[in-house]
């Protein structure tokens, strides 16, 4: 029911006695100047993959924003329906620079999956295992390890053949038992367990950087975060990896868990201030977009609000590193197919190409490799529905989306897939395993791939 606007100000939020508690935590926590900037224009609607599947106003950001405001301005109560719009969001945040009015949507979702999360009634079951990932383990770099040597055991002690033979894997949801075959080798092992917690650069330095080694991306991807310091080695950084950073919050953040993710990154400002870098490079689009807005995170805490600027401004991809301050190797590639040149293509993550705005600098590192012809994939720039979790949250439209892509990968007819986000290459190794184009298509992180190609390098040098 609406409720009647009172001694409304001329600007700022709504002078409204909110009945509904969820309705009174939004009118606190969200930006209104935000919500008010909207023009309602509609630039935003093509560049949103929910709108583009569905064709639903509420599906778009344009939209989200209006169920937001009237929520918050009293005319319209926030039911299920309301917190299910808002949870559809892949937080692809591809509606920002779309938008003439420079609209921060991924502030406003955030700030409202923050407020939902506040009165989200859910089971114990639920409610644990939110508890055990979010608490318990994204930010306990002991117990990240030892998931990755238990998931390193289920690999190589023929469990997971076990699991799949014995149909144990049929007790799981289809997309459970998609996402089990495409899982990468983890490890116990992460960057610090096998480089230490300093690498020189080769030949004169550049400069001296540190790498944010992430959570998640340092048990599954330890290669990549390995390749990532050996090739910014290469290129002439010394390479510091503090030990005491942890996990960057995005997950918190996009799950509405927004004071553990400030917790988080309070921790990973001092641990990068005490490094004493000139750059803080990261090689995870998804952790990235959140570390370079530690600023607006934090802008409301009076001792770190400063700090977390400084953090902010040094946030670099590593791509755009390399291309900009960089000294790059050769980039050669041994095609094995007689001598014909190998074809790659792109996926760009969205954090990183919406909030970091760092798409050219991949691309012209992957046009240097010699003896491969990069072709640029249609609508590289959309989503493909991996989005953190969603697309164990989502699975439909997330499988949606992901055809849509694959679609444009095949056409390409490329051998190597690449990207810049371990969240992208899963979903993208997903979709070649649906496709069954796996003996011709390989899904790469864009480093593993260049770090693997530097000329002169044998195989002692590689991972």
């Amino acid at each position: 029911m609406a409720k009647e606007m009172t001694n409304a100000p001329a600007c700022g939020k709504p002078d409204i006695d909110h009945a509904n508690p969820l309705a009174r935590t939004m009118l606190e926590k969200l930006d209104y100047d935000q919500l008010t900037n909207c023009m309602r224009c509609g630039f935003c609607l093509p560049a949103c993959p929910t709108f583009r599947e569905t064709g639903l106003e509420p599906e778009s950001p344009r939209g989200r924003i209006a169920l937001m405001k009237a929520v918050v301005d009293g005319v319209m109560e926030p039911d299920a329906a309301f917190t299910d719009q808002m949870d559809h969001c892949l937080g692809c945040r591809a509606c920002e620079p779309a938008c003439p009015a420079d609209v921060k949507y991924g502030g406003l979702i955030e700030q409202t999956r923050d407020a939902i999360e506040n009165h989200a009634s859910h089971g114990m079951a639920v409610k644990g295992l939110r508890n055990v990932l979010f608490k318990g383990v994204f930010p306990k770099r002991g117990r990240l390890k030892w998931i990755g040597k238990s998931l390193a055991f289920y690999r190589k002690s023929g469990l997971r053949s076990v699991a799949r033979g014995t149909g144990i894997m049929n007790l799981f949801p289809k997309h459970i038992r998609d996402m089990e075959k495409i899982l990468p080798d983890a490890s116990g092992q992460g960057v610090v367990e096998r480089l230490g917690t300093v690498y020189p650069a080769k030949g004169e330095k550049i400069a001296r950087v540190a790498l944010f080694r992430g959570c998640i991306m340092d048990v599954m991807f330890a290669d990549t975060n390995v390749n990532t310091v050996k090739l910014l080695s290469e290129a002439g950084f010394e390479v510091v990896i503090p030990e005491t950073q942890v996990c960057c919050g995005a997950l918190h953040a996009h799950s509405g868990e927004m004071e553990q993710a400030r917790e988080l990154a309070r921790v990973n400002v001092r641990a990068f201030k005490e490094a004493g870098v000139e750059y803080v490079v990261s090689n995870a689009g998804g952790c990235g977009a959140l570390l370079i807005e530690y600023d607006h995170l934090l802008h409301e805490d009076e001792q770190y609000s400063e700090q977390a600027k400084s953090f902010a401004s040094s946030v670099i991809d590593v791509s755009k590193l390399l291309v900009e301050r960089g000294r790059l190797p050769k980039f050669a590639e041994e095609s094995g197919r007689n001598d014909e040149p190998v074809t790659i293509t792109y996926q760009d993550s969205c954090h990183l190409r919406n909030v970091m705005r760092s798409s050219d600098a991949p691309r012209q590192l992957m046009r240097s490799v010699s003896n491969a012809r990069f072709v640029e994939m249609k609508e590289a720039d959309r989503c493909c529905g991996s989005a953190g979790i969603y697309n164990v949250t989502q699975p439909e439209m997330a499988g949606q989306i992901l055809e849509h892509k694959m679609e444009h990968a095949n056409r390409t007819q490329a051998n190597y897939l690449l990207t810049s986000n371990p969240g992208c290459l899963l979903q993208m190794k997903l979709g070649v395993e649906q496709h069954g184009v796996g003996n011709r298509m390989e899904v790469r992180h864009v480093v593993d791939f260049l770090y693997e190609r530097i000329a002169g390098t044998g195989d002692e040098t590689k991972g």
